[in-house]
């Protein structure tokens, strides 16, 4: 699995990022039900795609954060 990089995403919304981590946990979910069965050879996947996930969150995180007090600023 290839990662995904920071400077890849921060041009995404928060909704754009909140899908990508929802599609993200259902391949984690996927890949550890591979592995239960004994089908999934290379298991390095699964580290990266919960970096991925962290990845995501956090930028969503970030991006709600500055738009906190922009939202903020509007209401005045």
């Amino acid at each position: 699995m290839k990662q995904t990089k920071t400077k890849d995403l921060q041009g995404l919304s928060a909704a754009d990022l909140n899908k990508k981590v929802a599609d993200a946990q259902e391949n984690l979910f996927k890949l550890k039900l591979r592995k239960a069965t004994r089908q999934l050879e290379d298991t390095s996947g699964l580290r990266s795609l919960r970096r991925d996930i962290a990845r995501f969150k956090t930028l969503a995180a970030k991006s709600a954060k500055a738009a906190a007090p922009a939202k903020a600023a509007a209401a005045k």
